[in-house]
């Protein structure tokens, strides 16, 4: 017998594996790394916290860290403020949407003209202001942006809305949980789902305070002497991931099972064409195990 809301979180993580790497191209595409650093950005993480902050306006790190939740302050702090005294956050908002748009035009071509990326478009739209923002600063931040004419731009948008929906709700499952910023970390890395060790130095994590974190979830019973889950720990991890999904079950709930059937049957191929034609300067950055499979490099 199914949990309570178990379809509708099956029903939002399938939704976040389609769309996501969808996304993910503002980050991970050549055209907005290339934009950002003819505008002063040095490095690619500068890069990522100016694109992804710049809805906010020009707040101090401490927002950014907060907002983001898994990164060390320092490592923010080193690219914020520094990248809005390169350029100012409507600056950054401007170059973020027009590489997004070369980039997708580059790696999609003609499909960006199609009658069915226009009715993904359509759909995700309607998902997307059915996200909630309320408590979410970051999905609030960027539902209150002018939405684009173009359907690839607006598809764009519209998953920009729904993934920062989610995160906006996953920081807040997390807090709920007790689980500190590299606390969090470690726990995901203890289930399997990242390589420790390539966590800790891509969030600036010192191995003193990785180390730290993990015999507090010891302490805790979470962790075993090994470092691996316990059953506390497995349970915890899933009320996570689980309450992260039920917090965005209303978009997906505004399609229907039919609507979500359709978004995923029109944005498979789209993201087929985006990995095959090397969308990400990275291999599968965000870690996902995407509904389309393509081999990695």
């Amino acid at each position: 017998m199914n949990r309570p809301g178990s379809d509708q979180i099956a029903r939002a993580r399938r939704m976040w594996q389609a769309l996501e790497p969808y996304h993910t191209v503002t980050y991970f595409a050549p055209e907005p790394r290339a934009a950002t650093t003819e505008l002063g950005c040095k490095g690619g993480w500068m890069s990522y916290f100016a694109l992804r902050a710049a809805p906010l306006g020009a707040v101090p790190a401490q927002v950014v860290a907060a907002t983001f939740y898994n990164f060390h302050p320092g490592m923010v702090s080193r690219s914020i403020p520094a990248a809005w005294h390169a350029a100012r956050p409507d600056t950054f908002l401007a170059v973020r949407l027009s590489s997004v748009d070369a980039a997708l035009r580059r790696l999609l071509g003609p499909v960006v003209e199609s009658a069915e990326l226009a009715e993904l478009a359509e759909l995700t739209r309607a998902a997307a202001t059915a996200a909630p923002v309320a408590g979410r600063p970051l999905a609030a931040a960027n539902a209150a942006l002018d939405w684009p004419a173009e359907p690839h731009l607006a598809l764009w948008q519209a998953q920009t809305l729904l993934r920062e929906s989610r995160g906006d709700g996953h920081v807040a499952a997390l807090v709920s949980a007790a689980l500190d910023p590299c606390e969090a970390l470690v726990a995901f890395a203890a289930d399997g789902r990242a390589v420790p060790e390539a966590l800790r130095q891509g969030r600036g994590w010192s191995a003193e305070e990785w180390a730290a974190a993990a015999e507090r979830l010891v302490d805790r019973g979470l962790l075993d002497a090994a470092g691996a889950l316990t059953d506390t720990g497995v349970d915890l991890r899933r009320w996570v991931e689980e309450t992260t999904d039920l917090g965005v079950a209303s978009a997906w709930a505004a399609l229907g099972d039919q609507g979500c059937d359709r978004v995923v049957e029109l944005v498979n191929p789209v993201v087929e064409k985006i990995l095959a034609n090397g969308g990400f300067l990275v291999a599968n950055p965000m870690g996902l195990k995407p509904l389309v499979q393509v081999t990695e490099e």
